[in-house]
C-alpha cells in the first residue's frame, strides 16, 4: 500500500512538473514572437511544410466526411419528413465541431509527428548545442518559427476543410440523393451566422493550432538524445496533442454556449 501511495505522489509531483515546463516553455515562445530578429523566411518555410503539404489529407478527408454528413443525415432527417434541413445539419456539423477538431487530429498527426520528430533529431544529433555554441537560442531559431507556424495554418486548414466538406454534403444530397440545390444552400445561409458558429469556429481552430503547436515543439525538445527518444516525443505528440484537443473542444464548447 506504501509503494502504491508512494507511486501515485511521485506520478503527480512529475505531471505537474512538466505542467509547469510546457507552460514555461509556452511563454518563452510567446515571447521570442513578438520580440526581434523576426524570422519571416522561416516562417514562411515552416508555413509551407506544415500548411500546403498538409492540404491534400485535409481536403479530401474533409470531402469524405461532407459526402458522410449529407448521407446519414439524409437518411435521419428523412424519418421526420425534414429532408430540405439538410444543408443546415451539414454545415452546422462541420462548422461547429467536424471542421477545427478533425482537422487538428490530421494536423497533429500528419505535421505535429514531424515536427516532434525533427526536433527530437536534432536534440539526438546534437544540433541545439551546436546553435547554443554559436550563441543562437534554439528556441527562437528553431521552435517559435514551426509553433507560429502551426498556430497560422490551422485556421486556414479548418476552413478549406469545412468549405469542402459543405460540398461533398452538396455533391451527395443534390447529385445523388435528389435534393433541391437553391434549399441545400439556402438552408446553409439560414442556419450559419457568423457572430456565433464562424467566430466560434475560428477561435476553436486557433486554440487548437497552439495546443498542437506547443505540445509537439515540446515533446521533441525535450525528448532524450537517442533513438528512442526520438520516437517516444513522436508518439507522445501525436497522442498528446490529440487528446488535448478533444478536452479543450468540449471546454470551448461549454464556454462558448455551443
Amino acid at each position: 500500500m506504501l509503494e502504491l501511495i508512494r507511486g501515485v505522489g511521485w506520478r503527480t509531483v512529475a505531471n505537474v512538473h512538466q505542467l509547469g515546463g510546457i507552460a514555461r516553455f509556452g511563454a518563452r515562445m510567446v515571447y521570442e514572437t513578438f520580440v526581434p530578429p523576426w524570422r519571416l523566411r522561416r516562417l514562411i518555410d515552416e508555413i509551407y511544410i506544415t500548411g500546403v503539404l498538409s492540404l491534400a489529407i485535409v481536403l479530401l478527408s474533409g470531402a469524405v466526411v461532407g459526402g458522410v454528413l449529407g448521407l446519414q443525415g439524409y437518411i435521419t432527417l428523412e424519418r421526420f419528413g425534414a429532408e430540405q434541413s439538410l444543408g443546415g445539419v451539414v454545415g452546422l456539423s462541420l462548422v461547429r465541431e467536424f471542421g477545427p477538431v478533425l482537422t487538428a487530429l490530421l494536423v497533429a498527426g500528419r505535421a505535429g509527428s514531424a515536427v516532434a520528430a525533427e526536433i527530437g533529431a536534432m536534440v539526438a544529433t546534437e544540433q541545439l548545442d551546436g546553435l547554443r555554441m554559436m550563441s543562437i537560442d534554439p528556441v527562437d531559431y528553431v521552435t517559435q518559427p514551426k509553433a507560429l507556424a502551426l498556430t497560422l495554418s490551422m485556421p486556414l486548414l479548418s476552413a478549406l476543410f469545412v468549405v469542402v466538406g459543405i460540398a461533398g454534403g452538396y455533391v451527395v444530397g443534390v447529385g445523388l440523393l435528389g435534393i433541391d440545390g437553391g434549399t441545400y444552400i439556402s438552408s446553409v445561409e439560414a442556419n450559419i451566422t457568423f457572430s456565433s458558429e464562424v467566430v466560434g469556429s475560428v477561435l476553436k481552430s486557433v486554440v487548437f493550432g497552439m495546443v498542437v503547436a506547443l505540445i509537439s515543439t515540446w515533446r521533441g525538445y525535450t525528448s532524450a538524445p537517442n533513438a528512442a527518444g526520438v520516437s517516444r516525443a513522436t508518439t507522445g505528440a501525436v497522442v498528446q496533442a490529440s487528446v488535448a484537443t478533444l478536452m479543450f473542444d468540449y471546454v470551448i464548447t461549454a464556454l462558448w454556449g455551443g
